[in-house]
Formats: C-alpha cells, structure tokens, sequence
C-alpha cells in the first residue's frame, strides 16, 4: 500500500502543507494549513469506479493496468509544530 505524507511548514511568510518537495497554496495560519491538509487527507480516502489504466513508463514503454477504484493511499500528516504531530 502506497502511503502519503503530507507535512505542515512555514511557507512564504505563513504556512502550507507540502507533498515531497511540493507546496500547496500559503495559508496565513499554521491551523489554516493543518485544516487544508486535513481535507486534502480526507479527499484521498475517496474511492472510485473500477478502471483500465493505460500509461508510459520511465523506459517509454506503454502499460495497462485494471484499478479496483478500492486501493486508497494511507495518509498521515506529519506537523513537528503541533503536540501530536501523527494524526
């Protein structure tokens, strides 16, 4: 199972929420961004309908793959400026 980190930070003067080294928008609280991150968390819990996937690898090569639309990500917010960073 894949699993997503996303961490709160300081960010252009506020905060945000980032993704490996990819920020979201700057929000002008640290709880702004903890509530975005938290929706964000929730969004990808959402499953979908089965689908045939079709996409280039790294090597160009073209693969097909069957989603149940069931095999959500784990996700967990990681925010060293709050108490209980794991939620």
């Amino acid at each position: 199972m894949t699993k997503i980190v996303y961490e709160i930070v300081p960010h252009d003067g506020g905060w945000a929420y980032k993704l490996g080294n990819v920020f979201s928008e700057t929000f002008s609280s640290h709880d702004e961004a903890l509530e975005a991150a938290r929706i964000v968390m929730q969004e990808q819990q959402v499953g979908d309908e089965p689908v045939e996937i079709s996409y280039q690898d790294e090597q160009g090569k073209w693969r097909e793959e069957y989603s149940d639309g069931g095999d959500r990500p784990e996700v967990e917010i990681d925010d060293p400026h709050q108490a209980n960073s794991s939620l």
